[in-house]
Protein backbone atom coordinates (compact mmCIF):
# COMPACT_ATOMS: atom_id res chain seq x y z
CA UNK A 1 0.00 0.00 0.00
CA UNK A 2 2.97 2.60 1.05
CA UNK A 3 6.09 2.78 -1.40
CA UNK A 4 8.83 2.05 0.86
CA UNK A 5 11.41 1.44 -1.07
CA UNK A 6 11.44 5.09 -2.76
CA UNK A 7 15.14 5.96 -3.94
CA UNK A 8 16.60 8.52 -1.30
CA UNK A 9 16.60 12.01 -3.38
CA UNK A 10 20.45 13.01 -2.14
CA UNK A 11 19.52 17.07 -3.64
CA UNK A 12 17.07 17.18 -1.04
CA UNK A 13 18.61 15.31 1.33
CA UNK A 14 21.73 17.85 1.15
CA UNK A 15 19.32 21.04 1.06
CA UNK A 16 17.34 19.86 4.54
CA UNK A 17 20.40 19.58 5.76
CA UNK A 18 21.58 22.55 4.36
CA UNK A 19 18.76 24.38 5.94
CA UNK A 20 18.97 22.69 9.17
CA UNK A 21 22.79 24.03 9.29
CA UNK A 22 21.79 27.60 8.70
CA UNK A 23 19.43 27.18 11.49
CA UNK A 24 21.83 25.75 13.95
CA UNK A 25 23.97 28.98 12.76
CA UNK A 26 21.48 31.38 12.97
CA UNK A 27 20.44 29.88 16.58
CA UNK A 28 23.97 30.82 17.57
CA UNK A 29 23.96 34.01 16.30
CA UNK A 30 21.02 35.30 18.02
CA UNK A 31 21.31 33.11 21.27
CA UNK A 32 24.27 34.34 22.10
CA UNK A 33 24.14 37.48 23.98
CA UNK A 34 27.05 39.30 23.51
CA UNK A 35 26.28 39.30 19.57
CA UNK A 36 22.80 39.83 20.06
CA UNK A 37 23.53 42.85 21.91
CA UNK A 38 26.36 44.48 19.84
CA UNK A 39 24.09 43.48 16.45
CA UNK A 40 27.30 42.53 14.63
CA UNK A 41 27.60 39.41 12.76
CA UNK A 42 31.35 38.57 13.46
CA UNK A 43 32.06 35.95 11.34
CA UNK A 44 30.38 37.54 8.22
CA UNK A 45 32.24 40.53 8.81
CA UNK A 46 35.60 38.47 8.67
CA UNK A 47 34.57 36.47 5.57
CA UNK A 48 33.90 40.08 4.14
CA UNK A 49 37.08 41.17 5.67
CA UNK A 50 39.13 38.11 3.96
CA UNK A 51 37.26 38.80 0.48
CA UNK A 52 38.07 41.86 0.55
CA UNK A 53 41.49 41.26 0.65
CA UNK A 54 41.58 38.12 -1.36
CA UNK A 55 40.29 40.70 -4.09
CA UNK A 56 42.62 43.42 -3.48
CA UNK A 57 45.56 41.10 -3.50
CA UNK A 58 44.08 40.24 -7.31
CA UNK A 59 43.56 43.07 -8.67
CA UNK A 60 47.08 44.20 -7.06
CA UNK A 61 48.59 40.83 -9.05
CA UNK A 62 46.78 41.80 -12.09
CA UNK A 63 47.71 45.59 -11.72
CA UNK A 64 51.42 44.81 -11.42
CA UNK A 65 51.09 41.98 -14.00
CA UNK A 66 49.69 44.84 -16.73
CA UNK A 67 52.20 47.46 -15.38
CA UNK A 68 54.76 44.80 -16.35
CA UNK A 69 53.45 43.75 -19.16
CA UNK A 70 53.38 47.26 -19.96
CA UNK A 71 57.00 48.03 -18.92
CA UNK A 72 58.20 45.02 -21.29
CA UNK A 73 56.41 46.48 -24.17
CA UNK A 74 57.70 49.63 -23.54
CA UNK A 75 60.92 48.57 -23.46
CA UNK A 76 60.31 46.58 -26.63
CA UNK A 77 58.98 49.23 -28.47
CA UNK A 78 61.88 51.93 -27.56
CA UNK A 79 64.35 48.86 -29.02
CA UNK A 80 62.67 48.38 -32.07
CA UNK A 81 62.14 52.64 -32.61
CA UNK A 82 65.94 52.38 -31.94
CA UNK A 83 66.52 49.66 -34.46
CA UNK A 84 64.52 51.72 -37.38
CA UNK A 85 66.08 54.68 -36.58
CA UNK A 86 69.26 53.43 -37.46
CA UNK A 87 67.98 51.51 -40.28
CA UNK A 88 66.83 54.58 -41.52
CA UNK A 89 70.38 56.12 -40.73
CA UNK A 90 72.15 53.11 -42.49
CA UNK A 91 69.75 54.00 -45.81
CA UNK A 92 70.16 57.42 -46.04
CA UNK A 93 74.09 57.28 -45.55
CA UNK A 94 74.41 54.45 -48.03
CA UNK A 95 72.20 56.87 -50.47
CA UNK A 96 74.12 60.01 -50.26
CA UNK A 97 77.64 57.83 -50.39
CA UNK A 98 76.10 56.49 -53.83
CA UNK A 99 74.94 60.15 -55.08
CA UNK A 100 78.31 61.16 -54.41
CA UNK A 101 80.00 58.92 -55.77
CA UNK A 102 77.87 57.99 -58.87
CA UNK A 103 75.30 60.76 -58.94
CA UNK A 104 77.62 64.31 -59.69
CA UNK A 105 75.97 67.13 -61.34
CA UNK A 106 78.72 67.57 -64.08
CA UNK A 107 77.77 64.26 -65.09
CA UNK A 108 74.37 65.10 -66.36
CA UNK A 109 73.37 65.22 -70.19
CA UNK A 110 71.65 68.96 -69.99
CA UNK A 111 74.68 69.89 -67.35
CA UNK A 112 75.48 72.64 -69.48
CA UNK A 113 71.97 74.12 -69.55
CA UNK A 114 72.54 74.85 -65.87
CA UNK A 115 75.78 74.92 -65.27
CA UNK A 116 76.41 77.80 -62.84
CA UNK A 117 79.81 78.38 -64.58
CA UNK A 118 78.65 78.87 -67.54
CA UNK A 119 78.94 82.52 -67.74
CA UNK A 120 82.56 82.24 -66.45
CA UNK A 121 83.77 79.79 -69.02
CA UNK A 122 81.84 81.78 -71.88
CA UNK A 123 83.71 84.45 -73.63
CA UNK A 124 82.60 87.81 -73.45
CA UNK A 125 80.25 89.20 -76.16
CA UNK A 126 82.23 91.97 -76.45
CA UNK A 127 85.89 91.99 -75.84
CA UNK A 128 86.98 95.07 -77.54
CA UNK A 129 85.87 97.66 -79.45
CA UNK A 130 87.18 96.34 -82.91
CA UNK A 131 85.96 92.67 -82.04
CA UNK A 132 84.51 91.09 -85.72
CA UNK A 133 82.06 89.57 -83.77
CA UNK A 134 80.41 92.49 -83.14
CA UNK A 135 78.22 93.23 -86.10
CA UNK A 136 75.29 95.28 -86.94
CA UNK A 137 72.73 92.64 -85.27
CA UNK A 138 74.32 91.90 -82.24
CA UNK A 139 73.06 94.86 -80.71
CA UNK A 140 76.75 94.84 -78.66
CA UNK A 141 78.50 98.15 -79.96
CA UNK A 142 76.28 101.44 -80.86
CA UNK A 143 76.95 105.32 -81.51
CA UNK A 144 77.49 107.77 -78.75
CA UNK A 145 78.70 105.14 -76.60
CA UNK A 146 81.31 106.52 -73.44
CA UNK A 147 84.71 104.36 -74.80
CA UNK A 148 86.42 107.24 -72.37
CA UNK A 149 84.56 105.93 -69.15
CA UNK A 150 87.78 105.37 -67.20
CA UNK A 151 89.18 108.67 -67.55
CA UNK A 152 85.52 110.13 -67.13
CA UNK A 153 86.00 108.12 -63.86
CA UNK A 154 89.12 109.50 -62.62
CA UNK A 155 87.88 112.98 -63.45
CA UNK A 156 84.57 113.01 -61.65
CA UNK A 157 86.81 111.40 -58.67
CA UNK A 158 89.09 114.36 -58.47
CA UNK A 159 85.62 116.57 -58.94
CA UNK A 160 84.28 114.55 -55.75
CA UNK A 161 87.56 115.58 -53.86
CA UNK A 162 87.30 118.97 -54.37
CA UNK A 163 83.62 119.26 -53.49
CA UNK A 164 84.59 117.22 -50.43
CA UNK A 165 87.31 119.61 -49.53
CA UNK A 166 85.32 122.62 -50.38
CA UNK A 167 82.36 121.83 -47.87
CA UNK A 168 85.04 120.86 -45.46
CA UNK A 169 86.53 124.25 -45.44
CA UNK A 170 82.78 125.30 -45.50
CA UNK A 171 82.27 123.79 -42.47
CA UNK A 172 85.09 124.62 -40.48
CA UNK A 173 84.48 128.99 -41.49
CA UNK A 174 80.84 127.25 -39.94
CA UNK A 175 82.49 126.39 -37.17
CA UNK A 176 84.30 129.55 -36.45
CA UNK A 177 80.86 131.93 -36.95
CA UNK A 178 79.50 130.17 -34.69
CA UNK A 179 82.19 130.04 -32.07
CA UNK A 180 82.24 133.97 -32.30
CA UNK A 181 78.76 134.05 -32.39
CA UNK A 182 79.17 132.01 -29.33
CA UNK A 183 81.30 134.47 -27.68
CA UNK A 184 79.32 137.32 -28.20
CA UNK A 185 76.39 135.58 -26.74
CA UNK A 186 78.53 135.19 -23.66
CA UNK A 187 79.40 138.37 -23.38
CA UNK A 188 76.10 139.79 -23.71
CA UNK A 189 74.83 137.69 -21.13
CA UNK A 190 77.78 138.36 -18.68
CA UNK A 191 76.41 142.21 -19.37
CA UNK A 192 73.15 141.49 -18.81
CA UNK A 193 73.84 139.27 -15.35
CA UNK A 194 75.76 142.39 -14.19
CA UNK A 195 72.70 144.76 -14.99
CA UNK A 196 70.27 142.32 -13.23
CA UNK A 197 73.21 142.42 -10.24
CA UNK A 198 72.63 146.41 -10.31
CA UNK A 199 69.60 146.31 -10.14
CA UNK A 200 69.06 143.79 -7.44
CA UNK A 201 71.13 145.57 -5.73
CA UNK A 202 69.34 148.59 -6.43
CA UNK A 203 66.10 146.87 -5.34
CA UNK A 204 67.90 145.51 -2.09
CA UNK A 205 68.52 149.04 -0.97
CA UNK A 206 64.80 150.88 -1.77
CA UNK A 207 63.40 147.43 0.12
CA UNK A 208 66.11 148.21 3.17
CA UNK A 209 64.85 151.91 3.34
CA UNK A 210 61.78 151.13 2.97
CA UNK A 211 61.56 148.62 5.99
CA UNK A 212 63.49 151.48 8.14
CA UNK A 213 60.58 153.54 7.19
CA UNK A 214 57.96 150.59 8.67
CA UNK A 215 60.27 150.11 11.28
CA UNK A 216 60.11 153.70 12.41
CA UNK A 217 56.27 153.73 12.34
CA UNK A 218 55.81 150.52 14.01
CA UNK A 219 57.86 152.31 16.67
CA UNK A 220 55.55 155.28 17.03
CA UNK A 221 52.11 153.10 16.71
CA UNK A 222 53.84 151.27 19.52
CA UNK A 223 54.73 154.24 21.71
CA UNK A 224 51.65 155.88 20.84
CA UNK A 225 49.49 152.36 21.85
CA UNK A 226 51.98 152.47 25.13
CA UNK A 227 50.86 155.62 26.12
CA UNK A 228 46.79 154.97 25.43
CA UNK A 229 47.32 151.51 27.40
CA UNK A 230 49.03 153.83 30.34
CA UNK A 231 46.51 156.26 30.58
CA UNK A 232 43.54 153.63 30.17
CA UNK A 233 45.65 151.67 33.47
CA UNK A 234 45.35 155.18 35.16
CA UNK A 235 41.78 156.07 34.51
CA UNK A 236 40.97 152.34 35.87
CA UNK A 237 43.37 152.84 38.92
CA UNK A 238 41.04 155.98 39.09
CA UNK A 239 37.91 154.64 39.34
CA UNK A 240 38.60 151.72 41.31
CA UNK A 241 39.66 153.87 44.01
CA UNK A 242 36.60 156.24 43.83
CA UNK A 243 34.96 152.72 44.22
CA UNK A 244 36.28 151.71 47.33
CA UNK A 245 36.08 154.72 49.29
CA UNK A 246 32.50 154.92 48.11
CA UNK A 247 32.29 151.30 49.27
CA UNK A 248 34.11 152.58 52.83
CA UNK A 249 32.66 155.68 53.19
CA UNK A 250 29.07 154.00 52.55
CA UNK A 251 25.86 152.42 54.25
CA UNK A 252 27.29 148.95 52.96
CA UNK A 253 30.42 148.48 55.20
CA UNK A 254 29.13 151.07 57.96
CA UNK A 255 26.68 148.36 58.86
CA UNK A 256 23.28 151.17 58.74
CA UNK A 257 20.37 148.64 59.55
CA UNK A 258 18.00 151.58 57.98
CA UNK A 259 19.46 150.65 54.40
CA UNK A 260 17.83 147.06 54.69
CA UNK A 261 14.63 148.37 55.52
CA UNK A 262 12.25 147.35 52.26
CA UNK A 263 9.54 149.81 50.72
CA UNK A 264 6.83 146.52 51.17
CA UNK A 265 6.47 147.08 55.20
CA UNK A 266 8.69 146.75 58.16
CA UNK A 267 8.62 143.06 58.18
CA UNK A 268 10.57 142.86 54.76
CA UNK A 269 14.52 143.30 54.60
CA UNK A 270 16.24 143.67 51.35
CA UNK A 271 18.38 140.91 51.62
CA UNK A 272 21.74 142.29 49.66
CA UNK A 273 21.64 144.76 52.66
CA UNK A 274 20.68 142.84 55.69
CA UNK A 275 23.58 142.68 58.07
CA UNK A 276 21.48 140.79 60.80
CA UNK A 277 19.13 140.66 63.36
CA UNK A 278 18.93 143.13 66.03
CA UNK A 279 18.90 141.85 69.85
CA UNK A 280 14.91 142.21 70.63
CA UNK A 281 14.65 139.60 67.39
CA UNK A 282 17.60 137.27 68.53
CA UNK A 283 15.88 137.07 72.17
CA UNK A 284 12.51 136.14 70.36
CA UNK A 285 14.38 133.22 68.53
CA UNK A 286 16.26 132.45 71.99
CA UNK A 287 12.57 132.36 73.73
CA UNK A 288 11.11 129.95 70.44
CA UNK A 289 14.01 127.58 70.59
CA UNK A 290 13.48 126.68 74.27
CA UNK A 291 9.58 126.22 73.45
CA UNK A 292 10.26 123.48 70.77
CA UNK A 293 13.11 122.21 73.51
CA UNK A 294 10.33 121.91 75.58
CA UNK A 295 8.22 120.52 73.22
CA UNK A 296 10.26 117.69 72.12
CA UNK A 297 11.33 116.06 75.82
CA UNK A 298 6.99 116.07 75.71
CA UNK A 299 7.29 114.42 72.78
CA UNK A 300 9.60 111.76 73.79
CA UNK A 301 8.48 111.10 76.73
CA UNK A 302 5.49 110.36 75.25
CA UNK A 303 7.08 107.64 72.80
CA UNK A 304 9.10 106.26 75.81
CA UNK A 305 5.67 105.49 77.36
CA UNK A 306 4.35 103.95 74.13
CA UNK A 307 7.68 101.86 73.69
CA UNK A 308 7.07 100.39 77.55
CA UNK A 309 3.24 99.57 76.87
CA UNK A 310 4.43 97.96 73.28
CA UNK A 311 7.04 95.54 74.95
CA UNK A 312 4.22 94.53 77.22
CA UNK A 313 1.96 93.41 74.97
CA UNK A 314 4.61 91.78 72.65
CA UNK A 315 5.72 89.86 75.86
CA UNK A 316 2.21 89.04 76.22
CA UNK A 317 1.56 87.69 72.90
CA UNK A 318 5.04 85.83 72.76
CA UNK A 319 3.47 83.96 75.86
CA UNK A 320 -0.03 83.16 74.60
CA UNK A 321 1.73 81.87 71.32
CA UNK A 322 4.29 79.45 73.37
CA UNK A 323 1.33 78.16 74.73
CA UNK A 324 -0.65 77.60 71.64
CA UNK A 325 2.46 75.77 70.27
CA UNK A 326 3.08 73.32 72.68
CA UNK A 327 -0.68 72.21 72.41
CA UNK A 328 0.07 71.85 68.92
CA UNK A 329 3.13 69.56 69.72
CA UNK A 330 0.62 68.10 72.19
CA UNK A 331 -1.74 67.36 69.64
CA UNK A 332 0.69 66.14 67.04
CA UNK A 333 2.26 63.60 68.85
CA UNK A 334 -0.75 62.63 69.70
CA UNK A 335 -1.46 61.87 65.95
CA UNK A 336 1.47 60.41 65.26
CA UNK A 337 0.81 57.60 68.08
CA UNK A 338 -1.95 57.01 66.14
CA UNK A 339 -1.02 56.40 62.74
CA UNK A 340 2.03 54.33 64.27
CA UNK A 341 -0.71 51.88 66.02
CA UNK A 342 -2.73 52.33 62.91
CA UNK A 343 0.52 51.13 60.89
CA UNK A 344 1.62 48.27 62.89
CA UNK A 345 -2.26 46.55 62.51
CA UNK A 346 -2.04 47.51 58.74
CA UNK A 347 1.46 45.46 58.77
CA UNK A 348 -0.26 42.56 60.76
CA UNK A 349 -3.20 42.25 58.00
CA UNK A 350 -0.57 42.30 55.12
CA UNK A 351 1.49 40.10 56.89
CA UNK A 352 -1.16 37.69 57.22
CA UNK A 353 -2.55 37.91 53.53
CA UNK A 354 1.06 37.29 52.41
CA UNK A 355 1.30 33.93 54.53
CA UNK A 356 -2.83 33.16 53.41
CA UNK A 357 -1.05 33.32 49.60
CA UNK A 358 1.83 31.52 50.09
CA UNK A 359 0.19 28.71 52.01
CA UNK A 360 -3.04 28.23 50.26
CA UNK A 361 -3.10 30.31 46.77
CA UNK A 362 0.33 29.45 45.42
CA UNK A 363 1.13 25.94 46.39
CA UNK A 364 1.79 24.97 42.22
CA UNK A 365 5.42 26.47 41.67
CA UNK A 366 6.79 25.93 37.86
CA UNK A 367 9.67 23.37 37.12
CA UNK A 368 12.39 24.23 35.09
CA UNK A 369 11.03 22.78 32.36
CA UNK A 370 8.21 25.40 32.03
CA UNK A 371 10.61 28.08 31.33
CA UNK A 372 13.15 25.96 28.99
CA UNK A 373 10.43 25.93 25.98
CA UNK A 374 11.22 29.41 25.53
CA UNK A 375 13.24 30.57 22.74
CA UNK A 376 13.94 27.29 21.32
CA UNK A 377 13.49 28.41 17.91
CA UNK A 378 14.34 31.18 15.61
CA UNK A 379 11.59 32.15 14.05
Amino acid sequence: MYKLDLPVDYKESAAIERRRNMEEQRKSRIFNSKSRTIGVDVQALQQQMKDKEQQENYERKRTQAFASDAVRNDKISQLLEKRQEQDIFELNRALNEFRSLHQQPDSRREFDLYDPDYLKKDKPARVSDDDPRCGISGLQKFEGEDLNSKARSKYQQEQLREWSLEQQRERDQAKRNQEQADRLYELKMRELDQRSMELQQAEEECRRNINMSMTDYNNALARERSEKERLKKQQELDNNMTEIANHVFGDVLTENPAVAQSAFGPHRVITDRWKGMSPQQLEDIRKQQEKQRMEAERLEQEKNLRDLEFDRQRLANARAAMLLEREQERKREELNRCLADENRRLAQEQKSHQDYLEREVYTNPPSAAYFMQFNTSTR
